[in-house]
């Protein structure tokens, strides 16, 4: 997608694309509905998209659009200059007015595009404590979105940095015209009808995840070089993708793009050892080439061969940062797969690979898990965590196989793709 090319036939094209494409995460993303309150947050460097998404907002009956602006270079001079103090406390305003707009049934949208290398010289004890500090102060918050009690999705736009780093060898326009023409196509904004694609999209993740369900497997065994991993599976869990539904029964999308179907693990029936094969992108720094051993559930030994400092701040974040709350299943002919760029984007790499994610788990993936106390999730097995950090296990050379109730064992995955069709 050219952003700019001369004539106005290049730019009126851009223009459409880009109004596809926020009509897209308003309709199919967040489902936004009469009278409701959007929340959007953006990167400084995405405001004119930014603006698109709240004029069309308030075309389609938004009673209003508040957008939490983030500036990368802000981020990284606080964590340079700001005191300890500071580091490790999140504002109360912003805890309330996130709160407050939850409680209003407000819709969330993310926009994610952060560079990937901000934080490479910063101590990462204090990106780890401003990290558990947002985390406790945004529990609550939280509780909203991963038990779909609100709308919400996450999405990305292309910046320089994270560009630059995709596609080092162009120039900085260039990088982000390549970025943004890969963008287009992952959300399918480059068909012809966007909406009616994610409709099918949706239906053809429906039909993956019934069919797990109707398995109600009590474990997948998954097997790769680096990786020889067993799973444990909570009884009744409820395998999810594509479209969600919220707790006033809006059916929404909460990731753009998605090619996962997942589900929560039993946090006490995880045991052996797992490899990355991407790197994760976190809090600004990267984590890459490494690798988890886990008994009963828990991380007993981990080593990276980058960011093996972050990777322990990490783990140490809380009691459930150590246990994986979620196991998605991602076929390796997934599109961002094909497109054969690592994204350094979690929204994005996740959707190439077969993924766990460390930390809290969704209480929907259990039945009747978003109506469950603590203690009660606890007993059926689903972890709790202020984190929920996704990081990338599959390739092409990964096989899974279903545990049955029984004990026998049957192919789900075979190099890298759906043992069944």
């Amino acid at each position: 997608m050219a952003l700019n090319n001369e004539g106005s036939n290049s730019i009126m094209v851009e223009a459409q694309l880009l109004e596809k494409y926020a009509e897209l995460v308003l309709v199919k993303g967040i489902n936004v509905q009469k009278e409701q309150a959007v929340v959007v947050s953006a990167p400084i460097e995405g405001a004119d998209f930014a603006r698109m998404l709240a004029k069309k907002a308030y075309e389609l009956g938004a009673k209003n659009v508040h957008i939490n602006w983030g500036d990368d270079e802000l981020a990284k001079l606080k964590y340079e200059h700001a005191s300890d103090e500071v580091i490790e406390s999140y504002p109360d305003w912003q805890v309330q007015m996130m709160e407050s707009f939850a409680e209003d049934g407000a819709a969330f949208v993310s926009i994610h595009a952060t560079d990937p290398d901000l934080l490479q010289s910063i101590d990462s004890e204090r990106v780890a404590a401003a990290s558990k500090a947002a985390g406790v102060a945004l529990k609550t918050f939280r509780e909203y979105t991963m038990n779909d009690k609100v709308t919400w999705t996450v999405i990305s736009i292309p910046t320089v940095a994270w560009a630059k780093k995709i596609f080092p060898e162009q120039a900085a326009e260039q990088a982000v015209e390549s970025l943004w023409d890969e963008i287009i196509k992952m959300v399918r904004v480059d068909q012809e009808d966007p909406i009616g694609a994610w409709d099918a999209h949706n239906d053809l993740l429906e039909k993956a995840y019934k069919r797990l369900n109707d398995k109600q497997y009590i474990a997948l065994h998954l097997k790769a070089p680096g990786t020889d991993l067993e799973i444990g599976l909570p009884k009744n869990h409820i395998w999810q993708g594509g479209a969600a539904v919220s707790e006033q029964g809006v059916v929404f999308n909460p990731n753009l793009p998605t090619e996962e179907v997942f589900t929560a693990p039993h946090k006490y029936k995880v045991n052996g050892t797992v490899s990355s094969t991407k790197p994760l992108n976190y809090g600004g720094n990267l984590i890459d080439e490494f690798q988890l051993t886990f008994k009963d559930g828990k991380v007993v030994d981990y080593k990276a061969n980058q960011g093996e400092a972050v990777l322990k701040h990490l783990l140490e974040a809380d009691e459930g940062a150590s246990r994986i709350g979620e196991v998605a299943l991602v076929p390796d002919e997934s599109p961002v797969s094909q497109s054969g760029h690592i994204f350094y984007n979690t929204l994005f790499d996740e959707n190439a690979s077969c993924h766990i994610a460390l930390g809290k788990a969704y209480p929907t993936n259990v039945k009747d898990g978003a109506e469950m106390n603590e203690a009660a999730l606890d007993e059926h097995g689903v972890n709790d965590s202020m984190i929920h950090v996704d990081f990338m296990v599959g390739s092409v050379e990964m096989d899974i196989d279903g545990v049955l109730p029984d004990g026998t064992e049957e192919a789900v995955f075979r190099k890298g793709t759906w043992a069944f069709k």
